[in-house]
């Protein structure tokens, strides 16, 4: 009998933060946030169902900056010393709390707990290195990791510059095989944004398939057969998959999806801000600004709730919420496949769907219960089955040949996210570091007869364009949230640039200066500025 299969992608990113030259560093947070509230609790679930003998699967793109940061030694331990003071505050948390609300004392305990657990697996379990744990279900076969290109760059906007897009393709697959030990078979494109002719490079480098939002097939060459619920492959011999509007909607929007249930934990009150200024000064940024701590007393009870009047959390009823939810979403998925296999005639759909993997945990504090329930009771469904990408490719038998839309995710779904009158100042910036980085790497082209301190300089440049490409300062200007660190990197990343070219050009490199940068903006150890030579085949 026919089945539906689901497709469940999680793309885990955050663009490359690391401050060594502070012991301390507000946006840091973002990846230490991360891991305690998505990372880890993943690992949790995979290792429960493991347990119980689940047969689960799931597709999860970790992008290269973010396998840089969580292999990083200095962010490890930046992250075991931030947990080790929140445990210390939610300790604190019991006592305060036994004569607060009963609600407020029972979280106070399950985070102190909580927390305690997550910094032992974190830790003790993956030795501070918790890619090693994907790793290992990689190998398993219950996980698909593919990679992403390089620093999260936008490739539309480097549609004029094909060395610029090969550089983001070839560092991205060298950075998963450093740290996986092996070929990537898939990407997950930044923003999921393809341009016509992206395809080419793809295949170039042995990608086998990449995502696309729903209207990258809807307005394809040829209007695939079966809409976004098969693969189709481009004439360059890549799948592509396209993604499930419906099961967006079910689990993202912000009216109608399962987050905005009103038992679920309130993200926006947190004791960082609630609790007095001297108790809280020790757990939030030393210069004084108040920042989220993860304990968290309040659920969302109503969108029309003030903050200041939201209800008590209780994890127990949350945790039935989701369990809930995850059924009514097989469900959904159970009546969907059906409708789907009568009008293909018995053809097997793919419904494909795509989150942000921080969506769950950490903006969605129950979404790894949900997620874990979901594949339990899909394990035992008659009518769908889980698949991972690969898992499709490999069996899928007829596939039609069309060549998708030019599309992003995001708002309106062309780029405007990504180049609008917030950020358009960029680019000029970014062609032109482009430029120049050809036109040195044109002029050593054999990195072992020049200077090692010129070879360090390239090298250096290459990493600063690489981390001012990253599509995360051009989104963060378009949200205005954190503008100024947006804004500030990006200045950054194009003078350091800009710098190492004069030395390279001068032939009076500052070895200080370079170590420095080195030393600061330290991702990609492997990183060839040669890669730029590959301006067309």
């Amino acid at each position: 009998m026919p089945k539906g299969n689901v497709v469940f992608v999680l793309h885990a990113h955050l663009p490359y933060v690391h401050h060594p030259e502070y012991k301390f560093f507000l946006e840091e947070n973002w990846l230490f946030e991360a891991i305690t509230e998505t990372y880890v609790p993943l690992l949790r679930m995979f290792k429960r169902l493991e347990k119980e003998g689940i047969k689960f699967n799931l597709t999860m793109s970790i992008t290269p900056p973010l396998m840089e940061m969580l292999a990083n030694k200095s962010l490890q331990e930046k992250y075991i010393n931030r947990m080790t003071k929140l445990i210390e505050l939610a300790g604190k948390e019991i006592e305060r709390t036994k004569n607060e609300n009963p609600k407020k004392h029972k979280m106070a305990k399950y985070y102190y707990e909580d927390l305690k657990e997550i910094l032992y697996i974190f830790k003790d379990v993956y030795s501070g290195n918790i890619l090693n744990g994907f790793k290992e279900y990689m190998e398993k076969d219950r996980l698909d990791i593919i990679t992403c290109n390089a620093t999260h760059g936008f490739l539309p906007l480097m549609e004029m510059y094909p060395q610029a897009i090969r550089a983001q393709i070839e560092q991205g697959i060298k950075t998963y095989e450093k740290h996986m030990g092996r070929k990537p078979r898939g990407i997950w494109l930044a923003e999921s944004a393809y341009f016509s002719g992206l395809d080419k490079y793809l295949s170039e480098y042995g990608i086998e398939y990449f995502f696309v939002d729903s209207h990258g097939f809807w307005y394809a060459d040829e209007r695939p057969k079966y809409g976004v619920y098969r693969p189709i492959i481009t004439p360059n011999n890549v799948f592509v998959f396209a993604r499930d509007p419906e099961s967006s909607e079910q689990v993202w929007s912000a009216e109608i999806g399962y987050p905005g249930d009103g038992r679920y934990r309130e993200f926006y009150r947190d004791i960082g801000f609630d609790r007095e200024f001297e108790y809280i000064k020790p757990y939030i940024d030393p210069s004084g600004v108040r920042m989220n701590t993860g304990i968290k007393y309040h659920k969302i009870t109503s969108k029309q709730t003030p903050q200041n009047q939201k209800d008590f959390y209780d994890i127990d009823e949350a945790i039935q919420a989701a369990k809930e939810h995850a059924m009514d979403f097989l469900r959904k998925k159970e009546q969907q496949s059906k409708k789907l296999i009568s009008l293909f005639n018995g053809i097997e759909p793919v419904i494909v769907a795509p989150f942000d993997a921080e969506l769950f945990g950490h903006w969605w504090y129950e979404g790894p219960i949900f997620l874990e329930e979901f594949m339990r009771q899909a394990s035992k469904s008659s009518l769908v089955r889980t698949l991972k990408a690969s898992d499709v490719v490999d069996i899928v038998e007829k596939v039609q040949i069309a060549t998708p839309a030019t599309s992003t995710w995001g708002a309106n779904g062309y780029n405007e996210v990504w180049l609008n009158g917030t950020n358009d100042w960029i680019y000029p910036h970014l062609h032109e570091m482009v430029e120049k980085m050809t036109e040195l790497a044109q002029k050593y082209p054999n990195r072992y007869e020049i200077k090692p301190e010129i070879r360090r300089a390239l090298n250096q440049m290459a990493r600063e364009l690489l981390l001012a490409q990253s599509s995360d300062w051009a989104f963060i200007m378009t949200t205005r949230t954190s503008v100024e660190y947006a804004v500030n990197r990006t200045k950054t990343h194009i003078k350091r640039f800009l710098e190492l070219y004069d030395m390279v050009n001068s032939g009076k490199v500052d070895t200080k200066k370079l170590s420095y940068y080195e030393w600061t903006d330290d991702i990609f150890s492997d990183i060839d500025y040669t890669m730029y030579l590959k301006t067309e085949k």
